[in-house]
């Protein structure tokens, strides 16, 4: 008798001192996945830098998970159904954050997600052919289109997506507008501009370095002017006296991570802080900016700011591919 009460007594701490592990284990015991919604690519390598930090400041492995579709919501949806538990982070870029619960294609607000730091974002640049002979800059640019209304064609990679919203938005704080034909792929529309079936178009850092070759950026897209050196020192578009209403993130591509709401606060804390860590290593920095993505840094506590403006403000960009529409449809 008293050696089977002995057996149960073992077994019995024996649980006791596993259930205590378990209450008391420390966040992270296993690897972290990051759902990111587009396909391989510079941003992919972009969050792939943060996360490898990230991930050294955790002692554990953090993968970058391409899960490409519907405009990024198919990542979300994904991320979603994990539990929350900080093993899975959302890497919430401008468009399946913002942009497609504004055109009713997601269900939620930026407001539903607990924000962990901002990561970086990437500026653009309006750009043109070096042997364009029409005009040589950005107020002969727009002056050529008040004089030949809706004759220009050119590309913002898919319809309603940002670069089309900025570039839409441009355009109409200037009385003018033009055509804008989808691609595919934003490579072989910056194909057409070289080849002269496109008359403009965006770039971003990394895709005019590859073209330098062939390209003149005749205005910066954002307020920033740190971001003109990217683009051989163009100048900034509200340089020129009409203000596009797109200030801050609003007229780029940005990303800041997120986890689900109900995930443990001290779990939350431990992502921030390692988070935080990874963007202020200097070379973490370095390697971002050397392919064309710049840290934001923007704190938690910044995020309803932050976001909200962002999205305020491309709302009436969106007015503004609207704009472009009714006078397309009346040319």
């Amino acid at each position: 008798m008293t050696i089977k009460l002995t057996a149960v007594s073992l077994a019995g701490a024996a649980a006791l001192a596993l259930s205590a592990g378990t209450a008391f284990a420390e966040f992270p015991e296993r690897n972290i996945e990051n759902i990111f919604p587009w396909g391989p690519g510079s941003a992919m390598a972009a969050t792939q830098i943060i996360s490898e930090a990230m991930g050294e400041e955790l002692d554990t492995n953090i993968s970058v998970v391409s899960t490409p579709g519907g405009a990024g919501v198919k990542a979300f949806e994904t991320a979603l159904r994990k539990p929350a538990d900080g093993y899975t982070i959302i890497d919430g870029w401008v468009a399946p954050l913002v942009l497609q619960p504004q055109v009713g294609n997601a269900d939620w607000s930026h407001d539903d997600f607990i924000p962990l730091w901002s990561a970086t974002s990437v500026p653009f640049a309006l750009v043109t052919r070096k042997d364009e002979d029409r005009w040589t800059d950005f107020p002969s640019f727009i002056q050529y289109m008040k004089d030949n209304p809706g004759e220009l064609r050119y590309s913002s990679g898919s319809i309603g997506n940002i670069p089309h919203m900025v570039l839409a938005k441009v355009m109409q704080a200037n009385g003018v507008y033009a055509r804008n034909i989808p691609y595919p792929q934003d490579g072989d529309a910056f194909k057409d501009l070289r080849g002269g079936l496109l008359d403009f178009s965006f770039n971003n850092p990394t895709t005019y370095d590859a073209n330098s070759d062939a390209f003149q950026a005749l205005a910066v897209l954002s307020d920033r002017e740190d971001i003109r050196p990217l683009f051989d020192d163009a100048p900034l578009v509200n340089s020129f006296g009409a203000d596009m209403g797109l200030s801050g993130l609003a007229p780029g591509g940005w990303h800041w991570y997120l986890v689900k709401e109900g995930t443990p606060d001290d779990v939350v804390e431990t992502l921030r802080t390692a988070m935080k860590a990874a963007l202020d290593r200097p070379e973490v920095q370095e390697k971002l900016i050397s392919i064309g993505f710049f840290p934001t840094m923007y704190s938690p506590d910044q995020y309803d700011e932050i976001v909200g403006t962002v999205g305020e403000q491309l709302q009436s960009a969106q007015d503004a591919i609207a704009w472009e529409a009714e006078k397309n449809a009346g040319n």
